[in-house]
């Protein structure tokens, strides 16, 4: 459990403030009744907290709990600053606005986005309720990171009351290509929001090309290379900054002995020569019923031998609530069961699908115990998982199928790679991956590891944060 201060705090001031739509905590309740908060896994927490330490920084977002009004607290030396948000501001700001409208288009309309003029009020009203909060605890001069898609109006909200903020954007999804982002009706206010900051990170030159594509045929701004200007006359950028993970820490855990125990336990109770993995959020953008078609056809065929392979599939239980996704697991659950109920037996299914969360040390015996890891979203900002997978690699064995669409894949260039909509070639792909040399394999996966290990996610807001304050540049080692 990690330290706790909860004695209440009023107005804290900080050098440094990240606005993101959640705290980096979670409140439990212990044995005895009484509660207290932890540091929530993830890692823009373990990005974020050395930084946040060093500069006596402050945290603000929503504490998880519908209606629930927190004074500002301390938790593990860093100031956290609870918004509130309504039952109702969450099924329109959030369920509604951020991920049935701008989650679906930013994912390339995989689903549908649906566009509703309430939804966009309660995302201005919040958006403005986080920048007021950003404009009181921010001291005269301090950095402002703002984080991700629910957020977007922030920057220009918090520039108009406090210029005097050094202000950064970072986007974890993809960012649409104007024929798409061109179906919004508020268009036009999302990149005047975006525009606030004085750098706009994305996790692909792709996405930031995008952006500055469209500030200059739809807002009129003068664009050149890298840096936009406004019409006030103020100078920012938009740059790739590619987010990754705690590499060092998922490779303790690889290497750890409990781990290493656990990963030959699954390996003994999946009983095959050949383990594939999947595990993703139940999402419609991480391309499930795709993947789990092609492994049943490739059981089918004999091509993969149901009593020498198994594929085992992770879906983490993701906004149960919102009608797209009850359809979706419906929908795997139904073929999951269909492709077992064909060609399985008593005591052997060729498919192991589990609808949980797990933590992260059963993850990382999940991923050494894998011969084949398998990532095929349909569209990806970056995908950690991936990168995950690598690091828990020490011994650069295994082999990684990954989708062209991932915005990992423009660094994880010796992957397996595959396009998810083309069922045959990713059959096809998934086959040379179990069945290339040990040599081909072990190569693959060195300079895929090199690449995760010199880029992790120190390095990633090291290299953001060097570029908007040179002053806040955190140490990457």
């Amino acid at each position: 459990m990690d330290d706790v201060n909860n004695e209440s705090k009023s107005n804290p001031q900080a050098s440094f403030v990240v606005v993101a739509n959640r705290l980096p905590v979670e409140q439990v309740t212990n044995d005895d009744g009484s509660t207290t908060w932890r540091t929530s896994p993830g890692g823009l927490v373990t990005a974020m907290e050395p930084v946040m330490k060093n500069q006596d920084g402050a945290w603000i977002g929503w504490s998880g709990a519908p209606g629930e009004k927190l004074d500002p607290f301390e938790a593990d030396d860093i100031k956290q600053v609870p918004v509130e948000l309504s039952q109702d501001e969450i099924n329109e700001y959030y369920e509604g606005f951020s991920n049935a409208t701008l989650w679906p288009l930013y994912h390339d309309s995989v689903a549908f986005p649906e566009y509703h003029r309430e939804w966009w009020d309660a995302y201005v009203k919040v958006n403005q309720r986080f920048a007021d909060a950003a404009a009181e605890v921010a001291e005269e001069g301090a950095t402002v990171w703002v984080q991700d898609y629910q957020l977007q109006l922030v920057p220009k909200m918090l520039r108009d009351v406090r210029p005097d903020l050094k202000i950064g954007f970072f986007l974890h999804i993809p960012f649409p290509p104007g024929e798409l982002f061109g179906q919004l009706p508020w268009r036009e206010r999302i990149l005047e929001g975006l525009a606030g900051a004085d750098l706009v990170g994305f996790q692909t030159p792709e996405g930031a090309a995008n952006f500055l594509r469209l500030l200059r045929t739809r807002m009129n701004y003068q664009v050149q290379r890298d840096t936009f200007t406004t019409p006030d006359g103020r100078r920012s950028r938009a740059r790739a900054y590619p987010i990754s993970i705690d590499v060092q820490m998922f490779e303790d855990l690889a290497r750890s002995p409990e781990v290493k125990a656990r990963a030959k336990e699954i390996r003994d109770d999946l009983d095959a020569k050949t383990v594939f993995f999947g595990v993703d959020r139940l999402d419609y953008t991480k391309g499930l019923r795709q993947r789990i078609r092609a492994f049943g056809e490739l059981f089918k065929s004999g091509e993969l031998d149901a009593d020498e392979a198994v594929f085992l599939q992770v879906a983490t239980p993701s906004r149960e609530r919102v009608e797209e996704y009850k359809r979706l697991r419906d929908d795997i659950e139904l073929l999951v069961g269909r492709i077992n109920g064909d060609m399985g037996r008593i005591g052997r299914s060729p498919i192991t699908y589990l609808h949980n969360t797990f933590p992260r040390s059963e993850m990382a015996a999940m991923y050494l115990a894998a011969d084949v890891m398998v990532v095929t979203p349909l569209r990806d900002g970056m995908n950690l998982v991936a990168k995950e997978y690598l690091a828990c690699r020490p011994n650069n064995d295994g082999a990684l199928v990954l989708s062209e669409f991932a915005g990992a894949a423009l660094e994880l260039k010796q992957a397996y790679m595959v396009n998810p909509y083309d069922i045959n070639g990713m059959k096809n792909t998934t086959l040379q991956a179990m069945n290339d040399t040990a040599a081909n394999k072990r190569r693959r996966m060195r300079a895929l590891r090199r690449q995760v290990v010199t880029h992790d996610i120190k390095k990633w807001a090291s290299d953001f944060l060097g570029d908007l304050d040179p002053d806040m540049k955190p140490d990457e080692g």
